[in-house]
């Protein structure tokens, strides 16, 4: 059995409280997010390739979750409570860490990258986490058997609607020869990544910093090698040679370190002072911020379709999590990752 352990860490950080820890992460978790998605469409329109952009994010990610899950799975034999199955650096079996990886690391990634090729970073604030609840609703409702209460519907269905009026234009172009539905369909897939990785998560009863760690651990051993690989024969267009430093540093340092290590662990701190559904309705924020910040940085047009959809989704995420509970007051603690009380999850 695979076995994941609960968080121990106490509710309060020194001087600051439980209320001020949530709202640091919150600020952090939401910037992060806003940021992720208007630098990573400015990035695709310089000299960097998707591929590359997803190379370097790994890159910059194992920089510190590879020894963090080294050091883990050492610290957990010394405490007599080995990691059974823990791989590579991953605190996870291979197999949960391969299935994960697939969906959490390397699919989201790449599929997230190259959409900002095709469409606006406006459209990407729409729809990677305009859809993510729609698809994360309805893989509950298969794998989980979570049926979505009448609320939650009302809230898929704004969303639906949202997506609709921001992507649809764009699928009406597609006999035109427009390219950004491309980018549209991609987004959209890389939140159906990401819901598979959240639900699988949930269902296996992973611990949040060891799903983050085996994710990024299996697109090391996978992803890096294989397009360095790629990279050293030729075979694949690369934007690598001709890049700055700065440019290739940047990529690094904010999409490993931040998009990944960063904003994964205040992520988890929010969601553990907060509940999900308090986060939830405080991550309903990134949509807007994000295509504004695309209109004002990037000069994006703002159209009133995309103000509509803005609205629709930010209304969907938040009128769809009213009906899930929040987290019991008892577990409200922040997230560690040292090796405490365990707990049994499925293994796959």
């Amino acid at each position: 059995m695979n076995k994941v352990f609960a968080p121990a860490a106490p509710l309060a950080w020194g001087p600051l409280s439980a209320q001020a820890v949530g709202w640091i992460a919150a600020a952090v978790t939401v910037a992060v997010w806003t940021a992720f998605i208007v630098f990573a469409r400015y990035s695709v329109q310089r000299v960097l390739l998707p591929m590359d952009i997803a190379w370097l994010r790994v890159l910059g990610a194992s920089m510190v979750l590879l020894p963090w899950g080294l050091w883990l799975v050492r610290r957990a034999r010394k405490a007599g409570q080995p990691l059974p199955g823990a791989w590579g650096g991953s605190p996870l079996p291979l197999r949960t860490t391969a299935l994960i990886g697939v969906f959490g690391g390397v699919g989201y990634g790449i599929l997230a990258y190259s959409a900002f090729v095709f469409a606006p970073a406006a459209h990407g604030s729409v729809l990677m986490p305009g859809t993510l609840p729609l698809w994360t609703t309805l893989l509950a409702w298969w794998l989980l058997r979570e049926q979505p209460s009448q609320s939650r519907a009302m809230g898929v269905a704004l969303i639906v609607g949202g997506g609709l009026v921001v992507g649809g234009p764009s699928l009406a172009q597609a006999f035109d020869g427009g390219q950004v539905w491309k980018g549209d369909l991609l987004f959209m897939a890389a939140a159906a990544c990401w819901a598979v990785y959240t639900v699988l998560m949930r269902r296996l009863g992973l611990h949040p910093i060891h799903a983050t760690i085996a994710v990024t651990v299996f697109a090391l051993w996978t992803l890096v090698p294989l397009y360095g690989w790629a990279l050293w024969l030729g075979v694949v267009p690369t934007g690598l040679h001709h890049a700055p430093w700065g440019d290739i540093w940047a990529q690094v340092l904010f999409q490993g370190l931040g998009s990944v290590v960063v904003s994964g662990i205040s992520f988890n701190l929010m969601v553990t002072c907060f509940g999900p559904v308090k986060s939830t309705v405080i991550t309903s924020v990134v949509p807007g911020l994000s295509a504004l910040a695309a209109v004002v940085l990037l000069g994006e047009p703002l159209g009133a379709g995309l103000v509509l959809g803005i609205a629709l989704v930010t209304l969907g995420i938040v009128l769809g999590v009213r009906g899930v509970p929040a987290l019991p007051s008892a577990t409200k603690k922040v997230a560690d990752s040292g090796v405490n009380t365990p707990q049994t999850a499925q293994k796959p």
